[in-house]
């Protein structure tokens, strides 16, 4: 059973950057994909960013292009999320979690998530 942990979250001022930590623990397959979402209250999950576990292909939501950066670590199971240029919109719970394509439905063995909040 994959378990998933998020950390890095925090406070950040409008322009500046955070790195997002996805840890887990169990096997991620050659096949998997690796999710980031991100949810306010009141809101649907909405998808981040996606890394393949084998190849390293990435996808990105229009919201976060040319400003995050999804990478992993094979080696320490682990995948991050580099996020520059934040704004007050980004403010949000950070979950990750294995599955595929866009949709967080299509995604499962999520993490409890992290805290980012930017304040202008």
């Amino acid at each position: 059973q994959l378990q998933l942990v998020e950390s890095g979250g925090g406070l950040v001022q409008a322009g500046g950057s955070l790195r997002l930590s996805c840890a887990a623990s169990g096997r991620i397959f050659i096949y998997d994909n690796m999710g980031w979402f991100r949810q306010t209250p009141g809101k649907e999950r909405e998808f981040v960013a996606l890394i393949t576990w084998s190849t390293g292909t990435t996808d990105y939501g229009n919201s976060v292009k040319g400003r995050f950066t999804i990478s992993r670590d094979i080696a320490k199971t682990t995948v991050y999320l580099q996020m520059n240029s934040l704004q007050p919109e980004d403010t949000a719970i950070y979950y990750c979690a294995r599955g595929y394509g866009t949709k967080a439905a299509t995604y499962s063995n999520w993490g409890p998530g992290t805290q980012v909040t930017v304040s202008s």
